[in-house]
């Protein structure tokens, strides 16, 4: 009966304590196109539907939308970004973007269908001017 009692503890404790194992935040792999919230520098939009960023001093992704975001074009547009959870960013459902232009409090909720990491080579050819 004593063994039974110490299995049912055991038991309950790992129930109790997976939870908060789960709970812990992620950190990047290395094979992983990851980075962390914090590391997100500049963005540049070279059309409605694509998004890029740089993540620290020469780290680049291009964000694909699931939709055009005509906002991303206007001339005082900001982008507004809310991480929840992990501070960890590796892939489109980690995204919740929104855009709004300068003294206007509306925003349009862009929707991240894809999260690519540039290569030197794909860096080298984008435009000066949407280079963030």
């Amino acid at each position: 009966m004593r063994h039974l009692r110490q299995v049912t503890v055991s038991l309950i404790a790992v129930l109790l304590l997976s939870p908060v194992v789960r709970a812990q935040p992620e950190q990047p792999s290395a094979g992983q196109a990851c980075f962390f919230s914090r590391e997100f520098e500049q963005w540049r939009a070279p059309d409605p539907s694509t998004i890029i960023i740089r993540v620290g001093i020469n780290r680049f992704y291009r964000l694909d939308l699931s939709a055009p975001c005509p906002t991303l074009q206007y001339p005082q547009a900001r982008l507004i970004t809310v991480f929840r959870g992990s501070d960890a960013i590796c892939g489109p459902l980690d995204w919740d973007i929104r855009v709004a232009q300068y003294g206007n409090g509306i925003t349009d909720q862009c929707v991240v269908k894809s999260m690519t990491q540039l290569t030197q080579q794909q860096i080298a050819s984008i435009p000066p001017q949407f280079r963030p």
